[in-house]
């Protein structure tokens, strides 16, 4: 990777950078601490390897063997997994990333207590939500949040620390707003009561076209590929 892919890199990291600054600045609704994810998926190492001496640490994949790929050869950096896991790859990645965004089901839930006990790991999960309700894409339906999270206490190796969504492509960034905020008023809604096995810190939320009104709404996690990297052809 040339230099001039590295200052174009450092670029579009700074301009990101200064837009989250800027979305903060804008509303009363914004986390203090706002984490930037890399969605690294299809880009090769030397794009990854390029970003992070740029200085960002933290990647997210969606597909478990890609990560796998990629963090041997970079396991100094911080590993996200987004995308949808199934229950048969569960064990190998639970002691490989740095938190799970896509939590689903009780199944997989179940499989991944087990795993961690056998690594002898408690594992940073989110919980992702359907706002949408969109029978094509994960997540669980709004009106299942209260008693999903509920179970939880049963899997007390998954450490639960929010909530995750994926919205809708849209052509207006405004578009996503009530959907960020209606994961908000959850969050803060099942905040309250008080389960003593959840710890909802986090809010996983915005991609490359709307991360702005996702800070805006409260995201502590955004996650940015396109805008960094650019538009893989």
């Amino acid at each position: 990777m040339d230099l001039s892919m590295e200052n174009l890199f450092m670029k579009n990291l700074s301009e990101v950078q200064r837009n989250i600054a800027k979305a903060k600045e804008a509303s009363t609704n914004a986390a203090k601490h706002i984490t930037l994810l890399a969605v690294s998926k299809t880009q090769p190492l030397t794009a990854i390897e390029t970003v992070a001496r740029c200085g960002q640490l933290h990647f997210a994949e969606n597909r478990v063997q890609e990560l796998l790929t990629k963090r041997d050869a970079r396991p100094d950096l911080d590993w996200h997994l987004i995308g949808r896991l199934q229950t048969n790859k569960a064990k190998y990645i639970v002691d490989k990333i740095a938190m799970l965004h896509s939590l689903d089901s009780l199944a997989l839930a179940a499989e991944l207590q087990k795993r961690c006990a056998a690594v002898g790991r408690r594992l940073p999960v989110l919980v992702q939500v359907n706002i949408a309700e969109d029978e094509n894409k994960a997540g669980i339906f709004t009106v299942e949040v209260t008693g999903f999270l509920a179970e939880m206490a049963n899997f007390p190796l998954l450490h639960v620390q929010g909530l995750m969504t994926i919205g809708p492509i849209v052509n207006n960034p405004e578009e996503m707003r009530p959907i960020f905020a209606e994961l908000r008023h959850i969050k803060e809604r099942e905040a309250t009561r008080g389960l003593p096995h959840l710890d909802l810190r986090h809010l996983s939320m915005g991609m490359s076209g709307d991360y702005m009104v996702a800070v805006e709404e409260g995201a502590t996690i955004v996650r940015v590929g396109s805008s960094i990297f650019g538009v893989r052809g």
